[in-house]
């Protein structure tokens, strides 16, 4: 387990410069310039040349992607254009928790729904829960964010206008507020998982193993629930973590349409104002959080099951 966490580890030092180079040359290659947008409708040189010094964009490419390395190594990502100088990280800080508590519970949803569903479809295959549970996995799948949401609305906005329980449409802060977002983001992964329990489940009941437990007359529940769960889960596990950093990017959509004031939003401010340094801040951080989860989902799957961790 040591060998693979050092290997793992060595090799993210070579993904994470990788992803700080690519970040650094895609936002000073980008077009337009950062200062004049800043500045708006003003055009003092003075001011101009003073702000290019401040921000260090008058030195040469490889001494500023030097200097961001070495700050960035030290959790320094700059400072914005946009916020009035404020530092990266305070505004890192600033959206991160917001993203993170719209995500979370978005996974956790997911998880608590689709492996049930895949289990329910599993052990009846081909009768009307198989389909059922399948075809509402396919439609919830399929259906893009931009289209559920304003489905959602919209039935929202029925129970509304005749006095039926509803739920807010905007803002963040309260528990009514996140119920949309959060059902929003899980529907995908509530599908997909479920799709994955069930092609894992029934993969594993074929195994020699099963049948042995079976012809020795162990309840089939405890089969599923003991024997077959824990070896089905692997594939599941493996998708789980780097989910979580993945549905950042699905939070881009939801969290300007429900404006929520996440790292989707900030993004979405930070590429209309052309503040490169916060761009870069919250690329770095969900490339970090990639590479990092992933790192987590190999460890926990050798310690599922360690034939793994002994091939790798």
């Amino acid at each position: 387990m040591i060998v693979v966490v050092v290997r793992r580890l060595a090799g993210l030092v070579f993904v994470l410069f990788g992803i700080l180079l690519l970040t650094f040359v895609i936002a000073h290659a980008a077009p337009g310039d950062p200062i004049q947008t800043m500045m708006g409708q003003r055009h003092d040189p003075a001011v101009y040349r003073q702000l290019r010094h401040f921000y260090g964009l008058d030195r040469p490419w490889s001494v500023q992607f030097l200097d961001y390395l070495g700050n960035t190594l030290h959790g320094n990502f700059g400072y914005s254009y946009h916020f009035a100088d404020t530092p990266v990280t305070t505004l890192l800080w600033r959206y991160i928790p917001t993203t993170l508590q719209l995500g979370v519970p978005a996974l956790v949803l997911s998880a608590l729904a689709g492996v049930p569903l895949g289990i329910l479809a599993a052990v009846r295959r081909n009768t009307a829960a198989d389909t059922l549970s399948m075809g509402l996995a396919l439609v919830l799948y399929s259906v893009p964010t931009f289209v559920m949401i304003p489905i959602l609305l919209a039935i929202n906005q029925w129970a509304y206008d005749r006095s039926y329980p509803s739920l807010p449409v905007a803002g963040w802060g309260t528990l009514g507020q996140a119920v949309l977002p959060v059902l929003v983001l899980a529907a995908p992964n509530v599908a997909y998982i479920a799709r994955l329990t069930r092609t894992s489940i029934l993969g594993v009941l074929g195994e020699d193993y099963i049948r042995t437990a079976r012809a020795k007359g162990v309840p089939r529940r405890l089969v599923i629930y003991k024997h077959a769960l824990r070896v089905a889960l692997l594939p599941i596990v493996t998708f789980l973590a780097p989910a979580l950093a993945l549905l950042v990017t699905s939070t881009f959509v939801v969290e300007n349409l429900f404006n929520i004031p996440g790292v989707g939003f900030g993004s979405v401010v930070a590429l209309n104002t052309r503040d490169y340094p916060l761009v870069q801040g919250f690329t770095v951080v969900i490339a970090g959080a990639v590479v990092v989860m992933n790192l987590i989902s190999d460890i926990v799957y050798s310690l599922l099951d360690p034939r793994i961790g002994a091939r790798t």
